[in-house]
């Protein structure tokens, strides 16, 4: 009697030969730590870790990747390929898997394993992202894959023992009745079978497992002997075989020879003769066999899925995962020989299941494939629900896996494996996967290229915690192998490996916007700190260069809940620069335990998450606040990338308003109270920031008054202009509203009424009206890289040009707009009279000038000009500063939404710091918000 199963069935059916095993007491019931967090083992835990390198690593990867492949498809690939290219191709897959196997090695002796396989490989070494999206399609390929060998065994057995669908029976052993509904409950009675061995648990699986071992290697022994034993004889083709691959009806060959060991069989199988599979009618050709070829040389995971049974995996892993690569290319290659010296081209193209006719018991390959056949089945299962509750145990979806953490006593995950047979069961329905065989095998192959990125992107984070004992591997075999799988995808299924890529890409945005913070590590954050680290060293401040300027902004926050208006301004205005948040706790360190910043971190993260700005925060203590600033101004920043901007909140009187405790307080409207990431319920998330300035905390405790005097206030302005830094005073940003939420009624139709204000003129200082200044351009600057804010786009700048009676007012606008043309700014002028106000600073001179000795002049001239501060600024009268307050105040019609002043130098005499702040104070009072800039730095270039 011959088997008669065409190719095609158990080339699909077995398209998915991966055999992955889990360990049933790899998450214990006892375990009851955080899913994110290190497990420790318990007690039942390390006494099922009982399996040998034999037995845990070398059986289970034999058997998975001999499968049925070594049965059926050694012959079929010789006789269409040749010997020559039948090594090439062999030698080809082999690399593509060793490759795999050395990153498998590497990984897997970098630390303790836990249950989990290449699933907990990947999801510990590239984060929970890549880790949940690749566990779910390795789960739902070993669904797959434990169908398609349930339906393949099926068929195996209706080939053999089944009524053929005409009725005529030629044997008395063909009882089974055939058709869909009786295939479906066979393949039923056999998932039940796997379904029972798995809920016993690992232990018989295991033994079941070691059986099948030994009856697949008497069969091949058998198989070895027969070449040898077995004399030439005449081999009966299979019917289908006959027909003439024309399909005009007529018969070709019905009969083939098994010529023993001779020369001319030998040279006639060298060399590649591709014809039409007879089961397919489709023509071969070295891609599609070599698809075919390939699926059997998978497999290789198998052994790791064991970590969680093993008692070394470190040890078995590595030694027994090469072990039986190497065998299996040695049998392999051996039976190609053999088949290419003693059977003709025409038996191995024609006749897949010719071992059987050439064995010296031919029932012994009948049942070689049926046991493999069933192994791979039980393995898939048995592997698919242990990932299935890795997955579950992690929460990586949330409730939706959390009925399949459900253990027995013994530890063995029952209500996945009960899931796992239930979505077999689903797939057998279809009847036949031939439409997804191949995706599933593409599963597997993207399984195995992250592995490989895994142990490449470990590699080239450098972390120092990366020191697998395994060192035969380098991120060079990392990337061929990554490449090599990336080839057999596309080569096997384009479409496929496309619809693959696509839909692990999805999953990985899913998880990572869904999933909870895990505290596995992330590889991301290692590979970017890699490269920033050697970006900033290339970084030169010696290049710098104008036309490459962007302000790089340090904002120092006394309060955060008084700041939120100011903090999302600054966030516009950084223009893709730097932008720090510091903070200033007074103290003394050595008086205290411990630092007490430490713990204020988590809260000032979140504040940046909250407002969805992209801040880096720096906290520091100091004895002063002035101290404080220094530091920060010192140390903040790295390499080229420091900052060069001061910004601080403004110096007066006014009641701080907790924007961030009532969202809708927030002027600022920065926080999208649709977005994810605010609170469903309406909260705020939780910050432990102090009690603003007149209010108390939830336990009654009352915040205490300002850290800083007036004096002190205004030498950190001129500590700053010391350092070379741009210095902005910022005030009125309690009530800032954005440009992009105003209410609608605030734009016309024709155009948006949105406007900066820009006065780029020292107002403490009348007897100067220059706008070239550098101070002056600096506001120019920082106003247009707010304008190029998606925000603030529809917002116009208004330039305002104070003239005075007697100048050609129409000459100096055209000189300002021909400026503006060359800088490329876009800005509307308004000339500006303020005879007025000049002479009331002037009368208020004359006054002054009457009463001064000539000897205080001289030394306040001088101090003029050593410290580039005019000396009549410290004679302005309020009636003056009311005036041009006012002055300004009448040209906001409409109001706008943000102003830009000039900020003159602070006296070089520290006893004018008081007056000094005072004339601020009533410069911009009632202005709304304002910004008081002094720009110590060139910024702008008409340099192409």
């Amino acid at each position: 009697m011959t088997e008669r199963t065409p190719l095609l069935n158990y080339r699909l059916s077995a398209s998915v030969n991966e055999s992955e095993r889990q360990s049933p007491q790899a998450g214990h019931a006892a375990e009851q730590q955080h899913p994110r967090g290190p497990r420790h083992r318990s007690d039942n835990e390390g006494q099922s870790r009982k399996l040998s390198t034999f037995f845990g690593v070398v059986i289970p990867t034999l058997l998975s990747m001999f499968s049925v492949v070594v049965f059926l498809r050694i012959g079929f690939v010789v006789g269409q390929c040749g010997l020559y290219q039948t090594f090439g191709m062999f030698l080809v897959a082999y690399v593509i898997i060793s490759l795999t196997v050395l990153s498998i090695c590497a990984i897997s002796t970098n630390g303790a394993l836990d249950a989990g396989g290449a699933y907990y490989m990947i999801s510990r070494a590239l984060g929970p992202e890549f880790g949940g999206s690749i566990g779910l399609m390795f789960f739902l390929a070993n669904i797959c894959g434990s169908a398609l060998y349930v339906l393949g065994l099926v068929e195996a057995v209706l080939a053999t023992f089944g009524i053929p669908e005409d009725g005529i029976i030629t044997n008395h052993y063909q009882v089974l009745n055939s058709g869909y509904w009786w295939a479906l409950l066979y393949g039923t009675g056999i998932a039940l079978l796997c379904l029972v061995v798995c809920l016993v648990g690992a232990n018989i699986y295991a033994k079941a497992t070691f059986l099948i071992f030994i009856v697949v290697m008497v069969v091949l022994l058998t198989i070895f002997i027969s070449f040898f034993a077995v004399t030439p004889r005449v081999v009966q083709l299979p019917a289908e075989a006959t027909l003439n691959p024309s399909g005009n009806g007529t018969l070709g060959p019905i009969t083939a020879n098994f010529t023993g060991f001779k020369l001319d069989t030998l040279m006639g199988n060298l060399w590649a003769d591709y014809t039409r599979d007879y089961t397919t009618g489709t023509m071969m050709t070295f891609a599609t066999v070599f698809a075919v070829m390939f699926n059997g040389c998978t497999g290789i995971m198998a052994g790791s899925n064991m970590s969680g049974d093993l008692k070394n995996p470190s040890y078995s892993i590595p030694r027994g995962t090469i072990t039986a690569v190497i065998f299996t290319f040695i049998i392999y290659n051996l039976l190609c020989v053999l088949e290419a010296c003693s059977c003709d081209r025409l038996l191995l193209q024609k006749d897949y299941s010719f071992l059987r006719d050439i064995n010296i018991w031919g029932p012994f390959v009948t049942i070689g494939v049926y046991l493999s056949t069933l192994s791979a089945a039980m393995s898939n299962m048995i592997g698919a629900s242990r990932i299935l509750y890795a997955l579950a145990r992690d929460d990586l979806f949330g409730k939706v896996l959390s009925p399949a953490k459900k253990t027995s006593h013994s530890g063995n995950p029952w209500m996945s494996v009960l899931l796992s047979w239930f979505l077999v069961q689903l797939v057998l329905f279809s009847g036949k996967l031939n439409t997804i065989a191949s995706i599933v095998t593409i599963f597997f192959l993207l399984v195995y290229a992250a592995v490989d990125l895994a142990c490449l992107a470990l590699e080239w984070a450098s972390a120092p915690n990366f020191r697998p004992t395994f060192r035969y591997f380098t991120w060079h075999t990392c990337v061929l192998g990554i490449v090599g799988c990336a080839v057999m995808m596309f080569l096997i299924n384009p479409i496929y490996a496309s619809a693959s890529i696509a839909f692990m890409l999805l999953l990985l945005l899913l998880i990572h916007y869904l999933s909870p913070t895990s505290s596995w590590g992330y590889i991301s954050q290692a590979l970017i700190f890699h490269q920033v680290r050697k970006y900033l060293l290339m970084l030169d401040v010696r290049k710098d260069h104008v036309k490459f300027w962007r302000p790089q902004i340090l904002l120092m926050v006394a309060n955060p809940r008084s700041s939120v208006g100011l903090i999302t301004f600054i966030n516009d205005i950084k223009k893709s620069g730097l932008y720090v948040l510091g903070h200033i706790q007074l103290g003394d360190l050595s008086t205290l335990p411990s630092d007490p910043l430490q713990s204020q971190y988590d809260s000032w993260l979140s504040l940046v998450d909250h407002l969805n700005i992209k801040a880096f925060v720096n906290l520091t203590m100091a004895d002063s606040v002035r101290h404080g600033v220094q530091h920060l101004l010192f140390i903040s920043g790295l390499g080229g990338m420091r900052p060069n901007t001061l910004v601080l909140g403004f110096y007066d009187d006014c009641v701080p308003k907790d924007t961030l405790i009532d969202p809708t307080l927030s002027c600022s409207q920065s926080v999208d109270l649709s977005s994810p990431s605010h609170d469903i319920e309406g909260d705020s998330p939780p910050f432990h920031f102090a009690p603003l300035r007149g209010t108390s905390d939830k336990l009654g405790q009352s915040a205490d008054g300002k850290a800083l005097s007036p004096q002190e206030y205004v030498a950190i302005i001129a500590d700053a202009m010391k350092m070379c830094k741009n210095v902005v005073l910022a005030r009125g940003f309690n009530e800032f509203v954005r440009a992009e939420a105003l209410p609608a009624q605030l734009f016309s139709q024709a155009k948006s009424v949105v406007f900066i204000d820009v006065w780029p003129v020292n107002l403490l200082r009348p007897d100067s009206c220059s706008y070239v200044d550098t101070c002056s351009l600096f506001l120019l600057q920082l106003a247009c890289v707010l304008n190029m804010v998606r925000a603030w786009r529809k917002a116009t700048i208004r330039l305002f040009l104070c003239v005075e009676e007697g100048r050609s007012v129409q000459g100096a606008e055209q000189k300002l707009g021909h400026l503006l043309k060359e800088l490329r700014i876009k800005a509307q002028v308004y000339p500006v009279p303020w005879d007025q106000q000049a002479a009331l600073h002037w009368q208020r001179q004359g006054d002054f000038k009457s009463t001064e000795s000539a000897e205080s002049t001289k030394q306040e001239e001088e101090e003029e000009y050593a410290n580039s501060f005019p000396s009549n600024t410290s004679r302005l009268s309020d009636e003056y500063l009311t005036a041009v307050n006012q002055l300004v105040l009448d040209q906001a019609r409409p109001p706008p939404a943000v102003r830009f002043l000039y900020l003159p130098r602070p006296p070089a005499d520290t006893r004018r710091y008081a007056s000094y702040l005072h004339q601020l104070e009533l410069l911009t009072r009632d202005l709304g918000p304002t910004l008081l800039i002094h720009g110590v730095t060139p910024v702008i270039t008409t340099d192409l």
